[in-house]
């Protein structure tokens, strides 16, 4: 991608000067927490009152939009829309005045317009029918033709417009967007940016952001494909009609910009942990008319913008922002999905003749491996197999405490802590143990003070895991089971070529340093990475995979990355020489079975970046052959 750190930074820098205007739907969701404890029986009808023991509110529509703005250091945010007499209309005017947004286009309309709002009663952590107001609006010709003069009035003191359309009875009446239109040809040095579920096609002009939904009921049928293929084929059709700048938005797979370079994709970003995607695509459109009232090009917006929604994604049952210093935090290094089209169908596999070697990107020509990371656990051991099945009991035990749990609280918790587990396979222990704490205080199941940190957490999942292990270290001491028991398929003679052709052999694994070693040394292939053992030091700041990587290319130099091979079965150790230029080989190996494709391993090391896809170590001499690594096979 474009964007790199420097450029980000810069470009966030310039975001503090721009000046954006926004015209549209401005709404305000409402949170009413109830509380039967308070109820009591009216004496009017008999029934119980639904008692409210907190309410929340919260910028909707075009007043997200500007939140977003604000929240990103966009230093002039100006807003145009209608709210009305009453006390939700005072209240999303307050919240806006928080976010320090010039209101002054922001008008009253006291007959026939209540403040769009949303009314979202929950009691026990279980949202209710919801209340809607503002159905019946109708916008006045008064208050349209007053909006345009406000309009007109700022045009010229604006860097980019954006326009706002969500609601069916809401300010965007055909008098008004025939007045909008009309704006845009007289002020044809102001970029503007449409966002609109309904009238896409009639803004004349201007650049848009749409999602595929949207696009498909402009452009009308396409030839089959993937969905990939499809997207292209909808950004190709509507550029052709409209020749603006358009940005389709592909939700988590990321978005397609359409401009006079052509059509290009910016990939999704992978997110560890749970996610809400609610105000992502809000969030996706601040950010591109940031980057763009900032003087940055559509491509290098949409990288901006789908920062953005990466980070507003993470945060739960809330519409969330996102501030620079997040975009910084993950936009320095992003974790980027890739293919997902082949990761999530495993039939458009592209195989080596005559092996389950998957083929996923065009290796290099010319591939002179010297140095290869191998993961430890999954890709070459099966010591610790079964770990996951030993961290959800650990982890729904923490989260749910002891008092017992109803069925439906404990199906809920269980389907997060899967989906925890499955997301962060190949990271730290201990940031693994760092998200259980975060999610045992959002469950609020257990007392403040009853609350351990990562490490107590840790300690507890590796007393159980380490009983496992134990029980089987102890078997193979006795003769009962042999290493062979414990191996990936081929891999002893996979890492003695390697050994043998001269290639440099590193052990990185998430588990703690001292058991790495013993657990290599047990299996019979410790001597074979002379000390080049690397494993976790119960500090989050030190990721072994990373330490290992920055290690090799500081021996070997940036530019000869291509002398550098990782294989492994957790997405971390893809995605990280990814990043670097090394080959990245991914394992997706039946950890029970000990050879053959375990699906879902397949589809997380494809998205992670792998280059190609290896079940297990069983076709070696082909592996040794497509690597091009010199030598004499045994």
């Amino acid at each position: 991608m474009g964007l790199v750190k420097n450029a980000l930074a810069r470009l966030l820098e310039l975001v503090a000067s721009a000046r954006v205007g926004v015209v549209g739907d401005f709404c305000l969701d409402a949170y009413l927490l109830l509380d039967a404890q308070g109820s009591e029986i009216s004496i009017e009808t008999g029934l119980p009152t639904l008692a409210v023991r907190e309410q929340r509110y919260s910028l909707g529509g075009a007043g997200n939009v500007a939140a977003n703005l604000r929240a990103l250091g966009v230093g002039l945010v100006r807003v145009f829309g209608v709210a009305g007499d009453d006390p939700f209309g005072w209240q999303m005017l307050r919240l806006l005045e928080r976010e320090k947004v010039d209101v002054r286009g922001l008008l009253l309309q006291r007959e026939a317009w209540q403040t769009p709002t949303y009314s979202k009663p929950y009691e026990g952590g279980q949202e209710s029918r919801r209340i809607d107001y503002g159905n019946f609006n109708r916008l006045e010709p008064e208050t349209a033709e007053a909006l345009l003069a406000c309009l007109e009035q700022a045009a010229g003191e604006l860097d980019i417009l954006v326009v706002n359309q969500q609601l069916e009875h809401g300010i965007h009446t055909p008098e008004l967007r025939s007045g909008l239109v009309e704006l845009v040809g007289r002020h044809l040095g102001l970029p503007v940016l449409v966002d609109s579920r309904s009238y896409s096609a009639e803004f004349h002009g201007t650049m848009r952001k749409l999602n595929e939904r949207e696009a498909a009921r402009l452009a009308g049928p396409l030839p089959a494909g993937d969905e990939l293929e499809r997207a292209r084929g909808l950004a190709e059709e509507l550029y052709r009609r409209w020749n603006r700048p358009l940005f389709l938005s592909r939700g988590e797979f990321g978005c397609l910009v359409h401009d006079g370079e052509g059509c290009r994709e910016v990939p999704g970003l992978a997110v560890g942990g749970p996610v809400d995607p609610v105000g992502a695509g809000d969030s996706l459109l601040s950010g591109i008319a940031a980057a763009l009232a900032a003087g940055e090009d559509p491509l290098g917006a949409a990288e901006l913008g789908n920062l953005a929604a990466a980070v507003t994604v993470r945060k739960l049952r809330v519409t969330g922002t996102a501030s620079p210093a997040e975009i910084l935090a993950i936009g320095t290094s992003p974790d980027y999905r890739y293919h997902p089209e082949i990761a999530l169908d495993p039939r458009r596999a592209n195989y080596l003749e005559d092996t389950d070697i998957e083929l996923v990107a065009v290796l290099p020509r010319r591939l002179s491996l010297r140095h290869a990371v191998f993961d430890h656990d999954g890709t070459i051991s099966t010591l610790r197999q079964g770990w996951a099945e030993v961290m959800e009991p650990v982890m729904l035990k923490a989260i749910l405490g002891e008092e017992h749990a109803e069925q439906a609280l404990y199906q809920k918790v269980r389907e997060r802590v899967r989906d925890f587990i499955d997301r962060t396979t190949g990271v730290q222990t201990l940031a693994q143990m760092k998200g259980l704490v975060e999610m045992v205080r959002e469950f609020g199941r257990v007392p403040e003070g009853d609350i351990q940190d990562e490490h107590g957490y840790k300690a507890l999942y590796n007393r159980e895991l380490m009983a496992v292990v134990g029980r089987r270290l102890a078997r193979l001491g006795r003769g009962e089971l042999e290493a062979e028991d414990f191996r990936i398929k081929g891999a002893l003679q996979f890492l003695r070529e390697l050994a043998g052709r001269g290639v440099k052999l590193y052990l990185a694994s998430g588990t703690d340093q001292a058991d790495a070693e013993q657990e290599a040394r047990a299996l019979g292939y410790g001597e074979l990475f002379q000390g080049r053992i690397y494993g976790a030091r119960g500090d989050l700041e030190h990721e072994p995979k990373r330490v290992v990587l920055e290690r090799i290319l500081g021996e070997v130099g940036p530019r000869a990355a291509g002398a550098l091979a990782t294989f492994g079965d957790g997405p971390v150790e893809i995605r990280e020489t990814r990043k670097r230029g090394g080959l990245a080989v991914g394992v997706a190996s039946d950890e029970v079975r000990r050879f053959g494709l375990d699906p879902g391993k397949r589809s997380r090391l494809i998205q992670a970046g792998a280059d190609l896809l290896v079940p297990d170590f069983s076709q070696w001499r082909r592996l040794l052959d497509l690597l091009r690594i010199e030598g004499q096979g045994s």
